[in-house]
């Protein structure tokens, strides 16, 4: 469970999260929409404990990530937009560095690696050094890494970037399995249609602040007639018409 209360970033004299309450409960496979500029990857940091709020607080399973940042991240998983990777250690050293980090060794940890590795087509790669890996091979292993200490919840910043069609297929089937075993996953993506077909609830941020907040049903029923997709609705809420306002400046 994810819960986030009056959560505030501010950079001098701008806000860029404004006072977010959210919950995400377990078993939930949260969307988190925006532009770019919106407060997503902010607002996920801050939960993943990379940032300090400005004020209000952050809990990862009734933990204050703030107050006890090490049990809250003992039980969370990051996967970042931008992710690093030791280049010089291999994939299957890089599962064991991440595990050692949550205390974790031994028989149990090598065999989730190798399953882990063998889930994204990684097992004939496991023992050559990441250096060698290409951009999609790399985010393979990061996600496979975020789930190496079976973690009660995962934040995941654009998790589908730079995977082939079939890394993608096996990372949603993952997510929803994860989720229905009573996990909590919050997800932001830039892919609307991943987000309308995978996600049990969606939120849309803009300028810090959520705008729409509910299943898909609840985001239509809020349309202007009823039977809108998400690129329609998120359209709406962040500026559908800057395009053609722009075209219209340059006939004039």
């Amino acid at each position: 469970m994810i819960q986030l209360n009056a959560l505030t970033k501010r950079y001098g004299s701008f806000t860029a999260v404004d006072a977010l309450d959210l919950t995400v409960p377990k078993g939930e496979l949260f969307g988190f929409l925006g532009p770019n500029g919106a407060g997503k990857t902010t607002t996920l940091r801050m939960i993943a404990g990379i940032l300090r709020p400005s004020s209000g607080t952050v809990h990862i399973g009734g933990i204050d990530v703030s107050k006890n940042p090490i049990a809250a991240k003992a039980v969370l998983g990051y996967i970042p937009d931008r992710p690093f990777i030791y280049e010089k250690l291999t994939g299957a050293e890089f599962l064991r560095f991440v595990a050692g980090l949550y205390s974790q060794n031994g028989k149990d940890i090598e065999h989730r690696g190798h399953e882990l590795l063998s889930l994204f087509d990684l097992d004939n790669w496991r023992d050559e050094l990441v250096e060698s890996y290409s951009h999609g091979m790399r985010q393979k292993l990061i996600i496979a890494s975020a789930f190496i200490h079976k973690p009660d919840v995962i934040v995941v910043d654009e998790p589908m970037v730079g995977l082939d069609p079939k890394a993608a297929r096996i990372l949603k089937d993952l997510f929803g399995e994860y989720t229905r075993r009573g996990h909590t996953i919050m997800m932001s993506t830039h892919t609307l249609e991943v987000a309308e077909t995978m996600c049990d609830r969606i939120g849309i941020i803009q300028g810090g602040k959520i705008r729409a907040l509910g299943t898909m049903a609840d985001l239509r029923a809020s349309s202007a007639n009823g039977t809108e997709g998400l690129e329609q609705i998120f359209l709406k809420l962040t500026g559908e018409n800057a395009a053609r306002e722009f075209v219209d400046v340059l006939d004039a």
